[in-house]
Formats: C-alpha cells, sequence, structure tokens
C-alpha cells in the first residue's frame, strides 16, 4: 500500500507545480485501492505536502485579488460535502464528481472553440462575480467529497487568461487554506486519523520528486500548451472517476 501511496504522493505533487487536473488521476488510485470515502481522507495529508511543496517554488506568484472573490463561497460547498458524503455510496460519489468534470471540460471546449475573436467577451464572463462564486461552492463540494476540486478550479482560472506561474501559485494557496480546513471536517465525519498523517510524512520524498518533475515541465511549456494540457488532465480525471 505504501508503494501506491509513493505513486499518488508523485503525481500529486507533479500536479501541484504544472497540470493541476492531474492530481484527481492520484485521487482515481486512490479510490481504487480502498474504498472512496475512506480514500478522500487517506490522501488529504499528501494534498496538503503537496500544497507546501507547490508554495515553495511558486508561493510569490500569488494572486490574492483572484482568491478574494472565492474564498466567501468554499465554505458552503464545503459543508454540503460533508452532508452528502454522511449519506451517499461510494459509487454514486465517484461518479457523481466525474460526471461533473467532464461537464466542466466539455463547456471550456466549447468556449475555447467559439472564442476566435470573442476573446474579451469570454474574459468578462469569467469575471462575473457569480461565476466566483459558482466555481467556490463547486470547489468546496468536489473537494470535500472526492478531492477533485482541482478540476473545478483549473477550468476556471483558464477561462479568466491567467499565466501559468500565476497559476500555479494562487492554486496552491488557495488549496492550502481549502485542505487544511478540511481536516476537522475530515476528522468529525470519521475518516481521517493519525496513519493518514504518518502515511504522507513518508511520502514526502515522493511529492517533492513529482514537485521537482511538474516545475521542469511547466518552464518547457508554452501558455497555449499549458491550458490544452489542463483540459487534458482534467477531462482524463473525470473519465478515471466515472469509469472507476
Amino acid at each position: 500500500m505504501l508503494a501506491v501511496f509513493a505513486v499518488i504522493g508523485f503525481i500529486i505533487g507533479f500536479s501541484k507545480t504544472s497540470i493541476g487536473g492531474v492530481a484527481a488521476i492520484g485521487v482515481a488510485v486512490a479510490a481504487l485501492v480502498m474504498p472512496a470515502k475512506e480514500s478522500t481522507a487517506a490522501i488529504l495529508a499528501v494534498l496538503i505536502v503537496g500544497d507546501l511543496v507547490a508554495i515553495r517554488f511558486f508561493g510569490r506568484h500569488v494572486d490574492w485579488s483572484l482568491l478574494r472573490s472565492l474564498v466567501p463561497a468554499v465554505v458552503p460547498g464545503l459543508v454540503l460535502g460533508t452532508l452528502f458524503l454522511a449519506w451517499v455510496s461510494d459509487e454514486v460519489l465517484r461518479r457523481s464528481i466525474g460526471a461533473m468534470i467532464l461537464a466542466l471540460v466539455a463547456l471550456q471546449l466549447w468556449a475555447r472553440w467559439r472564442r476566435d475573436g470573442h476573446e474579451q467577451g469570454r474574459r468578462s464572463r469569467a469575471d462575473h462575480p457569480l461565476m466566483a462564486a459558482i466555481t467556490g461552492t463547486a470547489a468546496g463540494f468536489t473537494t470535500m467529497t472526492a478531492n477533485a476540486a482541482g478540476s473545478v478550479m483549473t477550468l476556471y482560472f483558464a477561462a479568466k487568461g491567467v499565466d501559468k506561474a500565476r497559476f500555479v501559485g494562487s492554486f496552491a494557496w488557495f488549496f492550502l487554506g481549502v485542505n487544511l480546513a478540511k481536516v476537522p471536517f475530515s476528522v468529525g465525519l470519521g475518516l481521517m486519523t493519525w496513519a493518514d498523517v504518518g502515511r504522507a510524512v513518508i511520502v514526502v520524498p515522493a511529492v517533492v520528486l513529482g514537485g521537482l518533475a511538474g516545475r521542469a515541465l511547466l518552464r518547457r511549456l508554452r501558455q497555449e500548451q499549458f491550458e490544452v494540457a489542463v483540459l487534458l488532465g482534467s477531462g482524463l480525471a473525470g473519465l478515471l472517476l466515472v469509469t472507476s
């Protein structure tokens, strides 16, 4: 099991410093080797380690104005996610989140297809306060239920045209706060234990290696390539959750 979590740790570290949606691949792998609800808590500490690694590399690029519009809506999403976890089955949980991610990817692909000559209009819609509220709530819900909010946030940041360094830096700070906020909810549901924390400590080297690999890739990707990779990673994560 530790070997599996080392692989998951590498994937998470890689995603935190490069293509955010790819983290959901690690989530899907964890859900395949243990019950889905338990897996969400089991990798929470690993995700926090990944956030810290990403902050070490890209934290100075954070855009606080971008995050301030999202944070107020996250807490309602966390509460809704906690209630959902209390009664939904593992299978329904995985497939619901996967279907949501695939729908968001399809919407973003449609927006990219239509954006030629309408770039400013696309940006203005993404800047609407209602879009920030919807994204914040969806991020809180999906991160609490399946640690899959990375795909939600990557699609939102991509729609706003956030450059890749600011993207990764803001992403890291946002999820460090959100993941720390999830800890009491997970403990209250009886899902997170000290064993999960110990496992995260053991796989720290794998997370750091993944973070270094992700940073190396990010430096080589052009902005357009980065946006395409984000969509592909999110789509793959959604498919894994729906079919696992």
